[in-house]
């Protein structure tokens, strides 16, 4: 379950004692009171993420915004951030050869 289904479905966040708060909802064309709270916690960007405590005023906040962002714990980030690193595919390192193609062969 990704961390917007879990949002979605109304997972309890009160016991974390950090919330992880991603925008993946455009800024332009939302209410300026919406605008204002997200300035106030410092997301400007879509699809970044800031590191809040749980208190009641950020809860609050994210209630006033709920459509624009996506909550997740501290143990739901640290999940998501595992699983991405790993789906990361390794390439092999390229080898450059900075000599002509005739002089690799044999020096006369």
């Amino acid at each position: 379950m990704n961390a917007f289904q879990a949002y979605k479905a109304c997972v309890p966040i009160a016991w974390s004692p950090n919330l992880y708060i991603t925008l993946v909802r455009g800024i332009p064309g939302t209410r300026r009171l919406h605008r204002r709270t997200l300035e106030a916690l410092r997301l400007r960007k879509c699809n970044r993420t800031v590191m809040r405590w749980n208190t009641p005023t950020v809860r609050g906040m994210l209630q006033q915004v709920k459509r624009l962002v996506v909550i997740e714990t501290e143990e739901m980030y640290k999940a998501r951030k595992q699983k991405e690193a790993s789906h990361q595919a390794l390439r092999q390192p390229l080898v450059i050869n900075h000599l002509p193609a005739s002089a690799t062969g044999s020096f006369q």
